[in-house]
């Protein structure tokens, strides 16, 4: 039939020539015919990547009670260009989502933008009833919210997470990396409507790890209960309390007084957001001749059972030295000078120690640089060199005055005394994902002998007349109390505006426990031994059951 060889090309190139046209006609077909059709259908069809944010981990208290968790919560976005009647789409959300409804046209109407939020983290409920409107282009997503079951408690510790899971405040900042956790993501694609008919690709994230802390909820609680009502009975402007184990460092309540709630802290005022046992600073008094009295001994400028003749009253400096209390000359030992909590006494050792080793000795305790607790924004204080010391601060600085400390400060260098000269690091982390935390080695700050010699001292300051009030029945207390007036900006003092401290460790022989209550601007006759040891003795009292410690 096509034995013709000229007849065979001729068939042949006629069958390309008609393949040609038909391919002709299907091109034009589509781009003309068909074009609004397949326009449609695109427009139908989109593929969008959703980043999935990250589960953040959950923190513990040491025994497993839950103080910051994830909720899971939906998340309402819309792509704007696809929104047909942006006004009518904000006058059906906006009552829902109890949003401005201007703010929210304005999203809707962005024509630029492909992915708008309209609202974070809302109740699923809420989600449910805009899901019913059927608004085009209008989507879904789950996030978590942070979330703190305990509220009020411990509530300048934890801290706080922004909207976009981001550790902002208190050991949620300080442990950001380890809670964090890593978004996933994922494309999809979605209709006209904006649902997701297709899941194209799935990147899975790693949810954050769990941290428990060293606090024991029980103990917060007592602590935060004994000073808000020891502020209410005192008329106090406020509170603070640490209750540690001096031997590790371990904090089993840091305690603030006004508090908050975490679950609102984006809304409360940074003065309450503050832990302040870390971040604020005041006069010692009294508690801080612990320190001057070590020196004198780890420098043998004193001697135990050594006495010395203290009069009545001290010249230094154009000032007069008086003790808390109008009394005749006496012969005291460094033991008396402690319990009596004199002024001439501990000015008398400061004396025969010197400027220069004192600034020595109260910067081996730890004074003028952090404590290095694993709690951010911790200030180091104002320890001023002896070069700047004027003719009167050796007279004032022994006993706590024109010197400036954080109370985590205090309570880590009363930790070195109780823990026999040896100072821990303080700390708040237990455990991150079910590693123990590291710790920095202990640090020898004075010798066993001083330690010991500063606990017969502290412990007569208890037994004695002053702090009477401390005494825990069944066991041995050494403790201090102070009464500082509090400093006013021209570099004076306030008459009748102080701040009452004590801090004491149980069994004084040998320590388990240590608890330091800071009580600011008490009322009327307020201070160290009468407001302070009170509520030292109550939350040293809970804590000794608590934890089972023995006398």
């Amino acid at each position: 039939m096509f034995g013709n060889p000229d007849r065979r090309i001729r068939v042949i190139l006629f069958s390309f020539i008609i393949l040609f046209a038909l391919v002709a006609a299907r091109a034009v077909f589509l781009q003309t015919v068909s074009a609004d059709v397949l326009a449609e259908m695109a427009a139908e069809q989109h593929v969008q990547q959703v980043d999935l944010p990250a589960r953040r981990g959950t923190i513990f208290d040491r025994n497993g009670t839950e103080l910051a968790v994830g909720q899971e919560m939906k998340t309402i976005f819309a792509n704007p260009q696809q929104i047909d009647d942006p006004l009518a789409a904000a006058a059906q959300l906006a009552p829902l989502l109890k949003v401005d409804q201007a703010e929210l046209l304005e999203k809707l109407s962005n024509r630029e933008s492909g992915f708008e939020y309209l609202a974070r983290k809302v109740q699923p409920e809420v989600a449910a009833e805009v899901e019913a409107l059927k608004i085009p282009s209008v989507g879904f997503l789950s996030e978590e919210q942070r979330v703190y079951p305990q509220g009020h408690l411990a509530a300048q510790v934890i801290g706080f997470a922004g909207t976009d899971n981001t550790g902002l405040a208190g050991m949620e900042l300080q442990l950001d990396g380890a809670l964090m956790g890593t978004g996933g993501r994922q494309r999809v694609v979605t209709d006209a409507g904006g649902n997701q008919i297709e899941m194209l690709s799935l990147e899975e994230g790693a949810r954050g790890k769990d941290v428990y802390l060293t606090i024991d909820n029980p103990i917060q609680y007592e602590a935060e209960k004994v000073l808000a009502e020891t502020v209410k009975k005192t008329g106090a402007k406020g509170a603070m309390a640490i209750v540690m184990d001096p031997r590790s460092g371990e904090i089993y309540a840091m305690a603030n007084v006004p508090t908050a709630n975490a679950n609102n802290f984006d809304s409360t005022p940074d003065e309450l957001r503050r832990n302040r046992t870390v971040t604020d600073t005041y006069e010692p008094g009294s508690v801080f001749k612990a320190v001057t009295a070590a020196a004198g001994l780890e420098d043998g400028a004193v001697a135990p059972g050594q006495t010395f003749y203290l009069p009545p009253a001290l010249e230094l400096g154009g000032y007069t030295i008086e003790d808390a209390y109008q009394r005749g000359a006496v012969d005291w030992d460094l033991g008396q000078i402690i319990e009596h909590s004199s002024n001439i006494g501990t000015v008398t050792v400061a004396m025969r120690v010197g400027a220069g080793r004192l600034n020595y000795w109260i910067h081996q305790f730890g004074f003028g640089r952090t404590t290095g607790i694993d709690f951010p924004g911790e200030v180091v204080g104002i320890v001023e060199p002896p070069e700047t010391w004027s003719e009167s601060s050796i007279g004032n600085i022994p006993i706590g005055q024109g010197i400036s400390v954080t109370p985590i400060q205090m309570a880590s260098a009363y930790a070195a005394i109780a823990n026999g000269g040896v100072a821990v690091t303080p700390h708040l982390v237990k455990s991150v994902d079910g590693e123990p935390a590291e710790l920095e080695p202990g640090t020898r700050v004075i010798s066993e002998a001083t330690a010991e010699h500063l606990a017969h001292y502290l412990g007569r300051v208890v037994d004695g007349e002053g702090a009477p009030l401390a005494r825990v029945e069944g066991y041995s207390v050494a403790g201090k109390t102070g009464t500082a007036q509090k400093p006013t900006p021209d570099g004076g003092y306030t008459d009748g505006i102080y701040i009452g401290t004590f801090v004491g460790y149980v069994p004084a022989g040998s320590p388990e426990l240590l608890v330091m209550v800071v009580v600011d601007e008490p009322g009327e006759g307020g201070g160290g031994a009468t407001v302070a040891a009170p509520a030292f003795q109550r939350i040293t009292e809970f804590s000794l059951r608590r934890l089972k410690i023995s006398p």
